[in-house]
């Protein structure tokens, strides 16, 4: 991305005389004074060469701020977390008489290096200009405004300055980082949100898939061939289920996180749930983001108005887990925080078809000890509903948690080796 040029017509400004100048200049005058009293006129001419000395540094200082144009370039100007950014300032014009500061105002969201501010002195312009460049890496998703840039003029000899603002704020887009998964629970994407298999068919049978046994089925609609290969009890579902794609529920509640930045529990769950959506668009899944209340998150389809939604998703004040169903034929996978057993119920009875859900152990992330619902008593109505759940703590990685998803098996306890 690159700015519009500027040549500093706008914005705030300051300029005048630095305390030497002011200093130099009040010795002129009384010299010329003094001068005039004692009538010594090659004391007079002394002191009117220095009055001039500190009026002329700053209409070169001036001149210094008009002749000079400046433009942001960001490379990339679209990046996700912890990956490196280079900002580059093109100048353009003088001479420059004197010297020419220059600093560029970045939040530290935006990831400036300590070792490298963005603030330089340019002495000379050449014909081709001259470019200064400072890295960032940004450590948090979302939109940061990276400037105003000032440029400070100093006139020769330190006598005279001129400040203003040459460049207005560009935008840095953030996007949440993506995580490399693998594999998929089974059954995910039949529709039926468990875990399942299609069984083999033989000429004119039925189009027949199976899925785990709930209580409360028949025993005549046992799959005894698909019981025996999955070692647990699997019931035949007479038609294969309408597919109408998967989706994630990403719950973005501020009171069911916990941590500070970057290494908070709700910048976990944006990236595993960015990376779930990720994943399953590249197997082909007709894939839909959505927040706690049901509300989709990115309007246009595709991975990267996904992303580009993500990184300014801000956390959302709702206390329970209450909202529509979820439309039928769909699967749910749900990244969840901290959840009540209540609250477990009402996310359950969105979808009464059962679902995934990883769900966050977020005291874990708590570092001031507040007391969080425990995640296996959540984890647990969810179960009983039909649902596949593994808990995840701040020692796990997203890919740990999505394995143990796809395992069928519960992440370790937090602390767990």
């Amino acid at each position: 991305m690159r700015s519009r040029p500027s040549v500093g017509r706008s914005g705030a400004r300051t300029f005048g005389l630095t305390v030497r100048g002011r200093s130099l200049l009040a010795g002129g005058v009384a010299t010329a004074v003094c001068a005039v009293v004692l009538d010594e006129r090659d004391l007079l001419r002394v002191g009117l060469v220095v009055c001039l000395l500190p009026l002329v540094s700053l209409l070169l200082a001036v001149r210094t701020r008009r002749s000079v144009q400046a433009a942001r370039t960001l490379l990339p100007a679209r990046s996700a977390t912890d990956t490196p950014v280079e900002v580059a300032l093109d100048l353009r014009g003088g001479p420059v008489f004197g010297a020419l500061r220059l600093a560029d105002t970045v939040p530290d969201a935006a990831g400036p290096v300590p070792s490298t501010p963005p603030r330089f002195t340019v002495h000379r312009i050449g014909g081709r200009g001259a470019r200064v460049t400072y890295p960032l890496r940004p450590a948090l998703r979302g939109a940061h405004r990276v400037g105003p840039l000032t440029a400070r003029a100093v006139g020769a000899l330190g006598l005279a300055e001129f400040t203003r603002e040459m460049l207005a704020p560009d935008r840095l887009l953030v996007v949440p980082r993506v995580v490399g998964l693998h594999g998929a629970p089974r059954a995910l994407g039949s529709g039926e949100g468990l875990p399942g298999a299609a069984a083999q068919q033989g000429q004119g049978s039925p189009d027949v898939m199976v899925r785990t046994y709930r209580q409360g089925d028949e025993l005549r609609r046992v799959h005894w061939k698909s019981t025996a290969r999955h070692d647990e009890l699997m019931v035949r579902l007479e038609e294969r289920p309408w597919h109408a794609g998967v989706t994630v529920l990403l719950d973005r509640r501020d009171g069911a996180h916990r941590g500070h930045g970057a290494g908070a529990s709700l910048e976990f769950a944006v990236t595993l749930a960015a990376s779930i959506g990720a994943h399953l668009l590249r197997r082909g899944e007709p894939v839909e983001v959505v927040t706690e209340d049901g509300a989709p998150v990115a309007a246009g389809a595709g991975l990267d108005p996904l992303l580009d939604a993500l990184a300014v998703l801000r956390p959302a004040a709702r206390p329970d887990l209450s909202g529509p169903s979820t439309a039928a034929g769909r699967d749910v996978v749900a990244v969840l925080g901290a959840c009540t057993p209540e609250q477990a119920g009402q996310l359950a009875g969105r979808h009464p078809g059962g679902g995934y859900a990883v769900l966050l152990d977020v005291a874990t992330w708590d570092g001031a000890g507040e007391r969080t619902p425990d995640p296996a008593a959540a984890a647990e109505v969810l179960r009983r509903a039909g649902w596949h759940v593994s808990v995840a703590g701040a020692h796990r990685t997203p890919e740990q948690a999505w394995d143990a998803l796809v395992a069928g098996s519960p992440v370790s306890p937090a602390g767990a080796p």
